[in-house]
């Protein structure tokens, strides 16, 4: 009888240690990421909102960086009113984001302050090093020249 109850313990061990890590964060969409799965690449959190014309004028840039440099980095998105459930998608479909945006402002968790002017964009390199916060509207370009991607301001 120990025998058994033996095994079924170091069953139910080998299952937990082999359950995946919970996510660090999840998107609005619903799906869930671990920082770990880009620690190798930039990050760049951009903190948007509908009613921001600069920031709306920045979104087809973001998606463009997202999606032209998906092997060097990655584009997060954090809407600043954080609307939940259908309201939150309703207001990713109207302002055509493809990358993910967090479901719950992410700042604490980055160790930044939550930005009182939009749109304002947290660049961190490799590992979440923060290297440069940009306030204001940004372009592709702007955005490579504050990563090593565009040869620019990080040593």
């Amino acid at each position: 009888m120990w025998f058994r109850r033996l095994m079924v313990s170091a069953f139910v061990l080998v299952l937990a240690s082999c359950a995946e890590a919970p996510p660090d964060f999840t998107d609005v969409r619903g799906n869930g990421f671990r920082y770990e799965s880009f620690s190798d690449k930039w990050v760049i959190v951009n903190y948007w909102a509908t009613w921001c014309a600069p920031c709306i004028k920045e979104i087809p840039e973001l998606n463009k960086l997202a999606e032209d440099h998906a092997d060097q980095l990655v584009v997060l998105g954090v809407n600043y009113d954080n609307p939940q459930g259908e309201e939150a998608l309703k207001q990713l479909e109207r302002m055509k984001i493809t990358f993910p945006v967090y479901s719950a402002p992410p700042h604490e968790q980055l160790g930044v302050t939550e930005p009182e002017v939009l749109p304002t964009t947290f660049v961190f390199a490799p590992g979440l090093e923060l290297r440069e916060t940009l306030v204001g509207p940004q372009t592709e370009e702007t955005l490579l020249a504050a990563t090593d991607i565009g040869g620019g301001a990080a040593d």
